[in-house]
């Protein structure tokens, strides 16, 4: 498994969308690199693929889930170019009906580890509404 020191973004580059989403395509960065090709530089990054859940945003929160993409048990991972990724997004651990861990062993840094299922926030600020709802 990759390490995970990552950020969870969007792109543009998948077309399967649910009714009255604009934007489908979720994905989390693990890394980000660059190389030259005759001498062309291509600035990339490696990315795990998110799908969404169910065809319609949550009922309670009106924010849509996204869960992250595996293949007969592996991350589905993928190189991408940076000019493919359109804006960054904020995830929100669903919990369900259980409590986060009162312990101190819970660190928000593992977050995207600690969750199976995220809400995207859509009212983080005004452009995420605008551009992803």
């Amino acid at each position: 498994m990759v390490q995970r020191r990552a950020q969870a973004g969007l792109c543009l580059r998948r077309t399967r969308m649910p009714q009255g989403s604009k934007v489908c395509s979720w994905l989390m960065f693990f890394s980000f690199f660059a190389f030259k090709h005759m001498g062309i530089t291509y600035p990339c990054a490696l990315i795990h693929w998110f799908s969404m859940v169910g065809d319609s945003p949550d009922d309670e929160t009106g924010m849509w889930m996204v869960e992250p993409d595996f293949l007969r048990g592996k991350q589905v991972l993928e190189v991408i170019h940076l000019d493919s990724i359109l804006r960054g997004a904020h995830l929100i651990g669903v919990s369900g009906s259980h409590f986060l861990p009162s312990d101190l062993v819970f660190n928000f840094s593992r977050s995207l580890d600690a969750f199976k299922t995220f809400y995207v926030n859509k009212y983080v600020d005004h452009h995420a509404h605008e551009i992803v709802f």
